[in-house]
């Protein structure tokens, strides 16, 4: 059985697909980029659209009634693998140790042109 999770604390869905869908104890997080939920406009620059995605992340994760703490996987879509050292020093400020599995990949494109995608998968029974 699934549980669509919503909130207008991160930017609504622009396709075909739920912010979040929650099985058991586990929450899939779908891609976030770094809009703003109240103007859909992106932030300008790598680090406020890092931070950015980081929020939209976090405010879904709320709305399913977790903590960023309970965040077990993490996949990260960049433009330019130059900003890994940046990307390091943002997600430290948004996780504690254990940080949560994560990968990270350069593409060659992101919707609206963001610099930075986010996915996560949350699990509520850690």
């Amino acid at each position: 059985m699934k549980q669509i999770i919503e909130t207008t604390n991160a930017p609504a869905a622009v396709g075909t697909y739920s912010q979040a869908v929650r099985t058991g104890n586990l929450v899939f997080l779908s891609g976030q980029i770094p809009l703003d939920p109240e103007t859909m406009t992106l932030k300008e620059g790598f680090e406020a659209q890092t931070h950015q995605v980081f929020q939209n992340l976090k405010a879904v994760v709320e709305a399913a009634g977790g903590t960023m703490d309970q965040v077990i996987k993490v996949n990260i879509f960049v433009m330019d693998l130059g900003n890994f050292a940046i990307l390091n020093d943002i997600m430290a400020q948004y996780f504690t140790a254990p940080y949560p599995a994560r990968a990270a990949v350069q593409v060659a494109g992101i919707p609206k042109g963001a610099e930075v995608e986010m996915e996560a998968i949350l699990d509520l029974g850690s």
